[in-house]
């Protein structure tokens, strides 16, 4: 499928879900990163800005062009927003752990309790409220299990599940493309497209240097096994280093039981 054509399929399917599940409004993270920027813009367009609602999860990592980055694509896209820090119930948790964690609540543990407190606040406004809560992943990172059980895999639906981050980033440029030719202005920032892809959970980070591998190089190993099921000898033939690949694959396997509890998304034949 074109960009354009994947593009319609999660949105008519973000809609057709929210619908039938019986409700009118979606709350989501907006972090300033391309996931959760394309899945607002895709709900805003099923289903009317009005019904769309983001909410701003800052923590202790947050950079301050990520916060803006993610107030100028709610007022690109009209939808309202609100602000709730994490950092107080993260240091919470830092102290109510820090002695059964080994004397410090550290490294993966407190990165996973980050995500984990933007989970509740976004399960609390879900719940107050009656909206849906969206969920933001892609299938790199749920294929690479880059991603925190209870945390950032939570949510009803998941309208970039079955698109690789690649992908994500052509389907983002090709909707700013259609607002500007009819006249109007991209949606999703620019800066959210160069900016390194973060989930700001620890200092400097970065995604592809967590993976270990860039997003361009994953894809083509991911699109090549999960999707045409090439062994890994006719990957490594395209040039690919050969342990990287095996790298890839090992890790997409250890981590089918994290893609075991991802939320339900767009069930069309992307990539066959």
């Amino acid at each position: 499928m074109n960009p354009q054509q994947m593009y319609t399929v999660c949105t008519e399917a973000l809609g057709a879900f929210v619908r039938d599940a019986g409700f009118t409004d979606v709350v989501m993270g907006l972090s300033g990163g391309m996931d959760s920027a394309l899945v607002a813009v895709m709900a805003a367009d099923a289903l009317g800005a009005g019904h769309v609602h983001g909410a701003l999860l800052p923590g202790p990592f947050s950079s301050p062009s990520s916060i803006e980055d993610a107030e100028a694509l709610a007022a690109n896209l009209g939808i309202a927003t609100c602000t709730v820090s994490i950092r107080e119930p993260f240091e919470a948790f830092e102290r109510a752990l820090a002695v059964p964690c080994g004397g410090a609540l550290s490294g993966l543990a407190a990165e996973n309790t980050q995500a984990r407190c933007r989970m509740v606040c976004l399960m609390a406004l879900s719940n107050a409220h009656g909206w849906l809560m969206l969920n933001t992943g892609n299938k790199s990172e749920a294929c690479m299990g880059y991603s925190t059980l209870y945390g950032d895999t939570a949510g009803a639906f998941a309208p970039l599940g079955g698109i690789y981050k690649t992908d994500v980033f052509a389907l983002a440029r090709w909707r700013n493309r259609q607002a500007e030719e009819q006249g109007g202005v991209g949606p999703i920032p620019e800066n959210v497209f160069v900016k390194p892809p973060s989930a700001e959970l620890a200092p400097d980070q970065e995604d592809e240097k967590s993976l270990g591998v860039d997003y361009a190089t994953l894809d083509r190993i991911l699109v090549a096994f999960m999707e045409r099921r090439e062994s890994a000898e006719a990957i490594a033939a395209w040039g690919i280093d050969r342990e990287l690949v095996d790298y890839v694959i090992a890790r997409t396997a250890a981590n089918a039981f994290k893609r075991a509890l991802e939320p339900p998304y767009p069930d069309a034949p992307f990539y066959g």
